[in-house]
């Protein structure tokens, strides 16, 4: 796989063409790329890149046109929905812009959904983890909480939590810090990077923001649907450079 690391996710030649004739887009074009275990990657790119497009054939969500997507070990492309609903039921975390919390329920259960989704009993060892990030998270105290009852970037802790709490083999993060002010912004960014630092979990994070993108180890730039970058971390400054370099290309 051209990685000494195990590849959670990995793209060959991966296309997605939206429509046909003319009025045809090819949101992804022809992308390679692997994401191996244990690192926190940050996909930027212009509006209309591709980006929501990479994540949504990550989880599963898009039928690629052609080339293949592996995700932990697994061909995405050739399973069918009920399959793929499983695999990422398994496999895949989320963390959304909009928290996504069931406002029903309270913190504790909100972390606990995906288990119960899944029909799966905590084993001890799993009610310790889950315990673990809740205290990390800064949540212990919350517990009994409805969503309704939290700040925004507190709901989006009880999102990681939930995403984290089955140890998936990656999680997917779409501009998760779009709705948070600039200090919640830091604390959710930096545990995300303290997730896959100190826990190993494999994150890729969709955004469109320097600074959130300067929290990841890896960088891979889309534009026109094309991988045009993949980079070790970024500061902000060097990012937006980047960023601006891409635009002024595409005028």
């Amino acid at each position: 796989m051209g990685s000494s690391r195990e590849a959670v996710v990995a793209f060959r030649s991966v296309s997605k063409v939206y429509g046909t004739g003319e009025g045809a887009v090819r949101a992804l074009d022809e992308v390679t790329v692997v994401v191996p275990r244990g690192g926190f990657t940050a996909v930027m790119g212009p509006s209309g890149s591709g980006k929501s497009t990479f994540m949504n054939v990550a989880a599963g969500l898009d039928d690629v046109t052609s080339g293949e997507v592996l995700v932990a070990g697994e061909p995405m492309h050739l399973r069918d929905d009920r399959a793929r609903t499983i695999l990422r039921r398994e496999q895949v975390g989320f963390v959304f812009q909009s928290f996504n919390l069931v406002p029903t329920l309270d913190v504790r259960e909100n972390v606990l959904l995906p288990f119960e989704l899944a029909g799966r009993r905590l084993t001890g060892e799993e009610r310790g983890w889950v315990d673990h990030l809740l205290e990390v998270l800064g949540l212990s105290g919350r517990m009994s909480h409805r969503p309704g009852e939290l700040s925004g970037g507190q709901q989006q802790r009880v999102a990681i939590a939930r995403a984290l709490a089955p140890r998936p083999a990656v999680v997917l993060a779409d501009e998760p810090t779009g709705n948070l002010d600039t200090r919640s912004s830091r604390e959710v960014l930096g545990l995300l990077r303290t997730a896959a630092r100190e826990y190993g979990q494999t994150i890729v994070m969709v955004s469109h923001d320097p600074v959130a993108a300067s929290y990841a180890d890896r960088l891979l730039v889309l534009a026109d649907g094309r991988l045009v970058g993949d980079h070790a971390g970024m500061s902000p400054p060097q990012i937006a450079e980047l960023l601006i370099g891409l635009e002024e290309g595409a005028a």
